[in-house]
């Protein structure tokens, strides 16, 4: 269930082989993923590290067919997305992947409740704003339903995106540094909120984190560097960033 050969697996949530990525143009392209292969199980947690610009976001836009590679394949649950088109691509991630952005990406327009609704709205949940709700108070944002972005805290904005993304009991849940903006006890609260999706739904997390804690409750860590792949256990990654720290 763990091959990283990138040749799909029965069971596989991702699997990805010889994915090239490129970005810019001219003598600014930049070869950002460079054959990239990896297979990540059902329900398996897997934490993506390395220095600023090593790929590791970019490499989890193309998990969420965000960013197209230049070459190679990605399969998530079993969908080749290079087959699919943009309305596609939506509909499917709608259905099967929760997305944190490290820079939140709430709409301002919206209250927390509203923000959390959407994706819920989107699948026609006839329940979604009560649902939205129950995710709000499960990150502990119960009193600031009706807080628009700009009236939250970029702590408090970063549990509403975590809320967000999973209210709809997503198939794949990724996330860039999702506990980097909370204070030590928010950011274990979250923790225990992510590895419970986890358990109880058998989600797939992708994360990428500095967070020693985070990367020690993994199933598995992934250090990149300079847009390739190399394995490492949490337990020594823990310890390296801790030393760091």
């Amino acid at each position: 269930m763990n091959d990283t050969s990138g040749h799909p697996l029965v069971g596989d949530a991702v699997a990805l082989s010889a994915v090239n990525l490129s970005l810019g143009s001219g003598a600014n392209r930049v070869h950002i993923l460079k054959d990239i292969a990896l297979n990540i199980g059902r329900g398996e947690a897997l934490s993506l590290l390395g220095p600023s610009g090593s790929g590791k976001s970019t490499l989890l836009m193309v998990m969420a067919g965000l960013e197209r590679p230049d070459n190679g394949s990605v399969l998530v649950t079993g969908a080749d997305l290079g087959q699919l088109n943009e309305d596609e691509l939506a509909r499917f991630r709608g259905a099967n992947i929760g997305i944190v952005f490290q820079a939140f990406h709430l709409i301002p327009t919206m209250t927390a409740l509203e923000n959390v609704a959407v994706p819920l709205e989107l699948s026609g949940d006839r329940d979604a704003l009560s649902r939205a709700e129950s995710e709000l108070a499960a990150v502990g944002l119960g009193d600031r339903v009706d807080h628009y972005p700009a009236q939250l805290s970029g702590g408090e904005q970063q549990r509403v995106a975590i809320a967000r993304a999973l209210a709809p009991n997503p198939a794949i849940l990724v996330a860039d540094e999702p506990t980097g903006n909370l204070d030590e006890t928010t950011g274990s609260h979250i923790i225990e909120l992510l590895f419970r999706g986890k358990e109880q739904h058998r989600t797939t997390l992708v994360l990428v984190t500095h967070d020693a804690a985070l990367a020690a409750r993994c199933d598995r860590v992934l250090h990149m560097h300079s847009g390739r792949l190399a394995t490492s256990s949490p337990q020594a990654h823990a310890q390296q960033t801790t030393k760091q720290i």
